[in-house]
């Protein structure tokens, strides 16, 4: 048998990972623009990006909180479709399998909960408290203290 000599390559793979950005405060924008800066403050979409439809996938959500109203990911799309055309943009991104891979996202966000195939934003709650709640208490404060550990880790082994 013939030996290989491939190395075996150690990947470090975060357990998490969160990005905040800061802009400008919030001014007279429209509802889309509005979204848009909420995506790109919590690093769901990237600046500069060109494929942001996971900004129409969060305005969808956000109409069906309004009536409590779950979303199968089909019925988000045609949403998300209908959303973008009169917004007057293009329909790149809606392809089923994209929807599917923003909402994973939102939901690793935990602004997104899944239910037997449907989604909504989080309990139909506020996404102030959503943020308070998990992403500030939980997500960012088991973040920061993980970071301490290997400042203090660090600092030891000096």
């Amino acid at each position: 048998m013939a030996k290989t000599n491939a190395k075996k390559i150690s990947r470090d793979i975060p357990l998490s990972e969160l990005t905040l950005r800061k802009y400008e405060k919030p001014y007279k924008v429209s509802r889309r623009e509005l979204v848009k800066k909420l995506c790109l403050s919590l690093g769901l979409l990237q600046p500069g990006d060109s494929r942001d439809v996971v900004v129409d996938i969060f305005c969808v959500l956000l109409e069906a909180k309004k009536a409590k109203r779950d979303l199968d990911s089909e019925t988000i799309r045609s949403l998300v479709i209908e959303h973008r055309q009169k917004s007057g943009l293009e329909n790149e991104g809606t392809a089923s399998s994209n929807i599917r891979r923003q909402l994973r996202r939102m939901r690793e966000l935990f602004f997104v909960d899944k239910i037997k195939n449907h989604y909504k934003i989080s309990e139909h709650g506020s996404l102030l408290h959503i943020f308070e709640d998990k992403i500030e208490r939980f997500l960012l404060a088991s973040t920061v203290d993980r970071i301490k550990e290997y400042l203090q880790e660090v600092d030891y082994n000096e």
